[in-house]
This record gives structure tokens, sequence and C-alpha cells, in this order.
């Protein structure tokens, strides 16, 4: 296809992750698809077209080595990346009190959703920038609004903030980058479904990510917001 691209996608084993990357495949886009369990990652990659279409890289998002070994591999395979899904993030138990998270889960999740996220990017950003490309980073609704007792909604402040200085520091290379910050979403994030029952599918998600990347070469759309209907915050 003329629009073909190659779209790199951290977090892809499962929900809005593998959702972009099944939409992203169907448009006759080339995927690169990263998480950390192999299994779920090379079935993705089958619905995505196999190989020749989506190649699947078992990747630890808060190495260095493994994030440069994702990069040089999707150079390798496909020649370029044009856009970085940068999708990679967990969430945990909303309190600061010892009824809370457990310390490992914080440091775990703290390194996946900050330190991972810069990770993929300074290992991608050589390449999207040669293909004047795109960057999309994974936010969160609680990354605009503060959840009380949430690390979780404090690691998505930074995620926003990683966006804007990326943005700023890019300005002019002709790369484009887009917070996406959703909403509840029914996805496994949630180890008991939806807390609402008209939450986001990841699909819808999935359509937002599309949407910013079909966009003309111009326009940059910045940050997307979306919510179910019930959500008021």
């Amino acid at each position: 296809m003329p629009d073909e691209k190659v779209i790199l996608i951290t977090g892809a084993s499962t929900g809005i992750g593998a959702a972009t990357a099944r939409a992203a495949a169907a448009l006759g886009h080339k995927v690169v698809l990263a998480a950390r369990s192999e299994e779920k990652l090379e079935q993705v990659a089958e619905e995505c077209g196999g190989k020749g279409n989506a190649l699947a890289i078992p990747t630890d998002v808060t190495s260095w080595e493994a994030n440069e070994a994702l990069a040089d591999s999707a150079l390798a395979e496909f020649g370029r990346i044009d856009v970085a899904f940068v999708n990679a993030g967990f969430g945990g138990k909303g309190s600061f009190s010892k009824d809370g998270a457990s310390v490992e889960h914080w440091r775990e999740m703290v390194l996946t959703n900050v330190l991972g996220t810069a990770l993929t990017i300074r290992a991608t950003l050589d390449a999207v920038k040669e293909s004047k490309g795109h960057y999309l980073l994974t936010g969160s609704v609680a990354g605009r609004v503060a959840i009380p007792g949430s690390l979780y909604s404090s690691t998505k402040w930074a995620v926003n903030g990683i966006g804007q200085s990326l943005r700023g520091e890019i300005t002019g290379s002709g790369v484009r980058v887009t917070l996406i910050h959703p909403g509840i979403v029914d996805t496994p994030f949630w180890d008991n479904g939806s807390p609402i029952p008209d939450g986001l599918t990841d699909d819808d998600i999935a359509n937002s990510v599309l949407y910013a990347i079909s966009q003309p070469h111009h326009v940059d759309v910045n940050e997307i917001v979306i919510r179910p209907t019930s959500q008021g915050v």
C-alpha cells in the first residue's frame, strides 16, 4: 500500500497494544511487536499476518540492551521505523499505605511505566527521526487528574511530561508526538473486569492511535483524551 508504515508497538501481547497491532495490520502496515510474553506475542504476530508482515521480539522494556535489540531487529527486518507506539505499562493497588501494592510491585511499575518509556524512545529515536516519523505514548486520564493514593497515576503524569519534553526536543525535525490518554478501558489491566458497565474497549483506543497516525504529515495531534460516556473524571 502507498502509505504502508512500519509500526513498533511495546506492550503488544494483550489489550491496547495487541488491538492496535491487529488494526494496523488490517490496514496493510507492518508491525514490530514487543512484550515479555513470547508465546502471546507470537500469537498476535500470526493474527497480524505472520512472517513478512509482523515481527515478534520478546522485550523487557526496563532493559536498555533489550530496547536496543528491539530497535535493531526492527531495522534489520523492515529497514525503518515509521511509528513507535510506546505503550508498555501496568498499574497497581492505589494506596501509599502498607495496605497498598508491595514495594516490589511499585518498583517494577515505575521502572516499566517511566524508565521503560524513556528507554524505548532513546533506542528508536535515530530511526524515527530518519523517517520523520511519529511517537505515540500511552498516558492515562489518571495522568491528567491525580487519583488519590495512586503511584500508578503519578507514573502516568511522568509519561505526560516525557511526551511534552520529547516534543520540545525534536520540534523542527518533522517527527510528531501524540499522547493517548484513555479513561477506563475493559482490558486485562483490570483483574476483575471493567469497574463500569460501558468501559472503553481496547479497539476504541486502537482507533484513536490510527486516527493520529493517519493525519497529514503537517498535522501533529498532540493529545487525545478518551473516556467512556459514564466516566466523569
